[in-house]
């Protein structure tokens, strides 16, 4: 017994020491950036880091995307393995790691979905400066929901007390002001108004303007002005989850295939889908590729009905995980049988070959539904025969 005391006092005076470490740590890095969100925080934290990078303050960040990512002082990136998979504790030795670099500056994506973990990831692993949360939309409703207000509360964990916190959410902005008055934070909110088209075209991929949006606010606050924040975010590399577009040529017929497989949730993917076919000269026929996993399933009966109640759908091409399972649930929704083309676990090869017969001179293909899985060799495929 006495042992087993003593190995528990030990445990407990190394824990403290530990957590007192990583409080010296944090303190080290005047700026620290909590970025959560329900969509667009990858890029967000990016174009963030571009822009203090280009005004002068020397920064690292942290990604959590579709690849999770150290972004160093320069730009470069240093790729984060997880051997055992993702986990919290991942936040405290990226802080470690930039500690020791001495950087003004840390912006780091939360990693966190259950409510309680993202108080902890803000209390305990960042106690940021400056707050964001792009958006709240429907998605993870399983650890989050079940409804957006319930997403709304959960992400409201990580504004910091008594600081400032940015975000570009509307419809729940009246909620979220009520957490944010109750932990003395200013909560200001962020409009797209004031970038302009001519502000967005020097991006090499297809950007959101409530992103650009909310890393003008940041770096304003910051003290970069809005020229050099733009030049850095244009300098800024994207995420590999980022909106992109490729244009295909084959035996007379133009294919434009956008990746929007990190959208995940139906409001997002139809407003991608929207923008895309309304600034095409001809976007032709709508053809879908859902790519479904079976850990989230309820995401893609989600985006079936978004795609077959709100959008001139052509084809949706089911790909991935559970296929047989998604077609039965696009039946019941409606969808008529000639509409749905149901491929499975595929190679990239087939699906481009599906799209590529299917009887339409010119096709907007959007990716959707999940980048793991199947989706990033999709995409990847249609990229490179772009390029070929």
């Amino acid at each position: 017994m006495i042992i087993i005391a003593a190995l528990v006092l030990l445990t407990i005076v190394l824990g403290i020491l530990e957590f007192q470490r990583h409080q010296s740590h944090l303190r080290s890095i005047p700026i620290r950036i909590h970025v959560n969100g329900t969509r667009g925080k990858s890029s967000t934290t990016r174009l963030i880091a571009g822009a203090l990078r280009a005004g002068g303050i020397p920064t690292i960040a942290k990604t959590t995307g579709s690849a999770p990512q150290v972004i160093l002082e320069d730009g470069s990136e240093i790729p984060i393995v997880r051997p055992r998979g993702a986990n919290l504790i991942e936040q405290t030795r990226v802080v470690a790691f930039a500690a020791r670099r001495k950087p003004r500056a840390l912006v780091i994506e939360c990693m966190a979905v259950q409510p309680e973990y993202q108080w902890i990831a803000e209390q305990k692993m960042v106690r940021s400066t400056i707050g964001v949360i792009t958006n709240a939309r429907p998605d993870h409703l399983r650890e989050m929901g079940p409804t957006v207000e319930n997403v709304a509360r959960s992400l409201c964990n990580t504004l910091p007390f008594g600081k400032v916190a940015f975000t570009c959410e509307h419809k729940l902005v009246g909620l979220m002001r009520q957490v944010a008055t109750l932990r003395g934070t200013q909560l200001r909110e962020v409009t797209d108004q004031d970038v302009s088209d001519e502000d967005m075209r020097p991006f090499s991929h297809i950007e959101h303007k409530e992103n650009v949006a909310l890393a003008l606010a940041v770096a304003a606050e910051a003290g970069v002005g809005r020229d050099v924040a733009l030049e850095g975010m244009y300098r800024a590399a994207p995420d590999c989850g980022a909106l992109t577009k490729y244009e295909l040529r084959h035996e007379g017929k133009l294919v434009t295939f956008v990746n929007a497989l990190a959208a995940n949730d139906p409001e997002s993917t139809l407003a991608i889908w929207q923008r895309v076919t309304g600034v095409l000269d001809d976007p032709g026929a709508s053809i879908f590729i859902l790519n479904t996993r079976k850990d989230r399933f309820e995401r893609s009966e989600q985006l079936v009905e978004m795609v077959h109640q709100d959008t001139t759908y052509a084809r949706l091409v089911l790909i991935g995980e559970c296929t047989d399972k998604l077609l039965g649930v696009c039946y019941r929704m409606g969808l008529p049988q000639e509409k749905v083309i149901n491929l499975g676990m595929v190679f990239p090869e087939l699906t481009w070959e599906t799209v590529v017969n299917l009887p339409f001179p010119v096709m907007t293909v959007m990716g959707i539904g999940n980048v793991h899985g199947g989706g990033h060799e999709v995409a990847h495929y249609f990229r490179d025969r772009s390029a070929a």
